[in-house]
């Protein structure tokens, strides 16, 4: 058994620090036979998803946590930390909570803080961590405020009763040793329990100096700025449980807490399973009937000129859609795309026709959904929706992309803004940018990097270790220059890390109910361009069902060609109606 789990790790998802990248990080947990590991970044979300199934797959269990910035209520310039785990799943619900208002509620200078109160608030079913000498009560104590620490102290035994512990931590950064003498001390005076953590940054201590390198692209600083905080020490790595007894050798319930931490702590996540937002039906009705009776009804009307017999291959192919959509759990997935595209085209905003596997769909062309009969064109519904492979249908919508934003609004309208929003994606150190970006904080010359970065192949997928194989100048650049290798070395330590934050190209959910049911938020400082933390593949993982509004400019272009057309040759050119086999149309 296990002496010491690891409840403190950022992972290159915490955007301002952290190395760790999820699997080999969790790999090394794993050989060491540790049957926990609690993953902390800086107020996101944005990895869980993705450790918690490497986690299941390796057999530890993931301890969902994050760390957060406590306003300080005399000075909101001034902030400290404090580490939140979840013990259970109300815990992991006031979470992401707490975290969703930390953006919406709580940015400062474009950075994320809480309130004390928000924690009171949001403190059931949640662990504390007194987050060290950057806690407020390591701040009280290294600057002699005794009494400060102890208001500070109850203060938080008040929100986490038996749930909140003092963190000591050994890592070689300043004062450290003075801080931990203090929070022993208090920690006996008042009872309350103390446990060690390493506060980690990167899996080994070689990385530190590509962790410095990335916290001070993140800066815009250079390595070498006498301004610069240096906040990091080279010992904040993924120590082993053998050096983390060595280390605290002399306060050995440090390291038992974080067992008895771990013990406390379970969070079971439903994955995979889809929450369809909740499409109204006539009263007397299923949905499944309602379903069905408006492909029937869409499909006279787009046959309205064939006979009953005529129509027996289409009712007999609807039948076939209608019971796999039915039995597969999919008929409000149907409903609510027909409903935001009726809309847009009673708006007269322009809708493409249909593209990809929806285009084999008869219950969408029924719908209205798409504008292509796939029984004329020989398309397959299995290529859609197959029950042998159980995966969400997935209609990618073409909207003009001159008014794309007001079909997202109409959804918002509709089924309340608490439960739409659009996706988060991440942005990563690529090939030519990485080489730009250590070169700058290593204070190299612009025009090495610039060179180095041109001769990197413009491709998509283009890697270092490729462009090195491909280039023999930029190996010629490397052997005759030293400082162009340096740049490199440290380019393939960062290459392809999580860097920043942005929002999916047209991806947005539809919640059944409030969206922080299923994501935590992310938005921008104002509280606009509001995002899950989830990106597109977890926030399916997570519940939420995805509909892409995909902006397209052809869309637009032909609008506006058809509108130019119609006014000076006073005609009523519609595209939608002109033949596909006509020669003189494509002239």
């Amino acid at each position: 058994m296990t002496s010491f789990v690891h409840l403190r790790l950022h992972t290159e998802y915490s955007l301002i620090d952290g190395l760790l990248r999820i699997r080999p990080a969790l790999n090394r947990v794993a050989e060491w036979g540790m049957p926990a590991v609690a993953i902390t970044d800086h107020h996101n979300f944005f990895g869980l998803v993705k450790a918690y199934k490497v986690a299941a797959d390796l057999g530890i269990k993931l301890i969902v946590g994050a760390d957060v910035h406590v306003l300080d209520p005399q000075d909101h310039e001034r902030h400290s930390e404090l580490c939140l785990l979840a013990q259970n799943e109300t815990g992991y619900q006031n979470l992401m909570l707490l975290l969703s208002c930390s953006y919406q509620q709580g940015q400062y200078l474009g950075r994320p803080r809480v309130q004390q109160e928000w924690i009171a608030e949001y403190a059931d079913g949640v662990i504390a961590l007194s987050g060290g000498k950057q806690g407020d009560i390591g701040q009280a104590l290294l600057n002699g405020r005794e009494a400060d620490a102890r208001a500070a102290l109850e203060r938080w035994r008040e929100s986490f009763k038996d749930r909140f512990y003092i963190e000591l931590q050994r890592t070689g950064r300043a004062d450290e040793e003075n801080y931990v003498h203090a929070a022993v001390g208090l920690a006996s005076e008042r009872s309350c329990p103390v446990v060690a953590t390493n506060d980690v940054r990167f899996l080994d201590a070689e990385e530190f100096e590509a962790h410095e390198a990335r916290v001070c692209i993140g800066e815009g600083r250079t390595l070498d700025d006498p301004r610069r905080l240096r906040l990091y020490s080279d010992q904040q790595y993924l120590r082993s449980v053998e050096e983390m007894t060595q280390l605290f050798a002399d306060i050995p319930e440090a390291l038992e807490n974080t067992v008895e931490i771990a013990r406390r702590c379970s969070v079971s996540i439903n994955l995979g399973k889809p929450s369809l937002p909740n499409y109204p039906v006539p009263e007397g009705e299923t949905i499944e009937q309602f379903l069905s009776r408006l492909s029937f009804e869409g499909l006279q009307q787009r046959f309205s000129n064939l006979t009953i017999e005529e129509l027996v291959d289409y009712r007999e192919r609807l039948d076939f859609e209608l019971n796999t959509i039915n039995e597969m759990g999919f008929p409000g997935y149907f409903l609510v795309v027909m409903d935001f595209i009726r809309w847009a085209k009673e708006q007269d905003i322009p809708v493409g026709p249909g593209r990809g596997s929806g285009a084999g769909s008869l219950v969408a062309y029924a719908l209205g959904i798409t504008d292509l009969d796939p029984i004329a064109y020989g398309l397959l519904f299995e290529r859609f929706l197959n029950p042998e492979r159980v995966s969400m249908p997935d209609f990618d919508v073409d909207f003009c992309m001159e008014r794309r934003d007001e079909v997202i609004e109409y959804v918002a309208q509709t089924y309340g803004r608490h439960a739409v929003s659009q996706i988060i994606t991440f942005g990563t150190m690529a090939a030519k940018a990485v080489v730009r970006d250590v070169a700058r904080v290593q204070g190299k010359p612009y025009g090495l990097a610039d060179r180095m970065s041109k001769l990197i192949p413009f491709e998509v997928g283009m890697t270092l270790s490729k462009a090195l194989e491909r280039e023999e100048q930029l190996v010629r650049l490397l052997e005759e220059d030293s400082s162009a290798q340096e740049i490199w070395d440290m380019a393939v330590q960062l290459e392809g890390v999580t860097r920043n934050a942005g929002k999916h190209a047209g991806g947005v959910v539809i919640a059944p109910s409030e969206l922080t049911d299923f994501s935590p938020i992310f938005c921008d400082e104002d509280g606009s361009g509001v995002v899950t933390q989830y990106d597109k593949n977890d926030v399916e993982e997570a519940g939420l069902v995805k509909f892409d509004f995909l902006g397209l400019r052809t869309l637009t272009i032909i609008q506006w060609a058809t509108q130019m057309i119609n006014a000076r040759a006073q005609t009523s050119l519609d595209i939608d109606r002109i033949a596909l086999d006509d020669p003189q149309g494509f002239k």
